[in-house]
């Protein structure tokens, strides 16, 4: 990927990762100064550590290079396609997601949680992305929803196939137990943004829907308008659907007596 192909926010996290790694790789930091804990980052105050977690992914190598070009590769798809002209909504996507995984962190084996972050992205790219079809290693195709559970089968069956089998129950589980971590995140987001707002119940309102204050930051005016377009006519929708409520409520009553 040339450096001019890469949106903003993927760009911000490509900077953001390769100086952390580089900061490390020069004994600027060390990885124990980086990785999550309540007790390091609440209790003494390490604030730094809340972005640092989602931002190593090692040292520089090509294990590095490979996990950050995956992560890269669906951040920039997601950031062009489903989040395009929408750059506060993207910013939101990572900051809930982010939170979300430091609230599931204690479940993670691993203390640092861009692996978790990475597969959050894929999870979300491929049920936007339903019928997209895709060739795993030139072996099998299958459509992209599957893919998420794909690539965790296929870490659990390299860290078996090495003899790793410790983690859950003995069926060496543990190595991916981050990679799903991130898919809940990801569904969390998906449910509530995409699943949730089509029933009738919810109103058409979106629960992580993005602070105002964000899109007036990061989007043009025009998305505001649009945004203020859409609350006008859930507004309206609702109104109507409670007048037809209370419609039927006096016909009931009338009926009834």
């Amino acid at each position: 990927m040339e450096g001019l192909d890469i949106p903003p926010i993927t760009m911000a996290y490509l900077v953001g990762a390769v100086g952390t790694s580089v900061a490390v790789q020069c004994n600027l930091v060390t990885p124990l100064q980086l990785y999550f804990t309540y007790r390091q980052a609440i209790e003494k105050a390490q604030i730094w550590r809340v972005a640092t977690c989602f931002l190593y992914w090692g040292p520089l190598s090509l294990d590095f290079f490979f996990h950050l070009f995956f992560f890269m590769r669906y951040s920039k798809m997601l950031e062009e396609s489903a989040f395009h002209g929408r750059r506060a909504d993207y910013v939101w996507l990572l900051v809930v997601s982010c939170t979300l995984l430091l609230i599931l962190s204690p479940l993670s084996p691993s203390p640092f949680l861009s692996s978790p972050l990475s597969f959050t992205l894929v999870y979300l790219w491929s049920r936007l992305n339903p019928l997209v079809r895709l060739s795993l290693f030139g072996i099998i195709t299958i459509t992209a929803p599957y893919l998420p559970y794909a690539l965790c089968l296929f870490s659990w069956a390299l860290s078996s196939g090495g003899g790793a089998a410790v983690g859950l129950g003995g069926w060496g589980l543990g190595v991916i137990v981050s990679d799903l971590l991130g898919i809940a995140a990801g569904h969390w987001w998906y449910f509530w943004t995409e699943i949730w707002k089509r029933e009738r119940t919810s109103g058409g309102r979106n629960w992580l829907e993005t602070p105002r204050f964000l899109v007036k930051l990061l989007d043009p005016p025009s998305r505001l308008a649009e945004l203020e377009a859409a609350d006008a006519a859930r507004l309206e929708l609702a109104q109507h659907m409670e007048v037809d409520r209370l419609r039927a409520e006096a016909e009931r009553a009338a009926q009834s007596q």
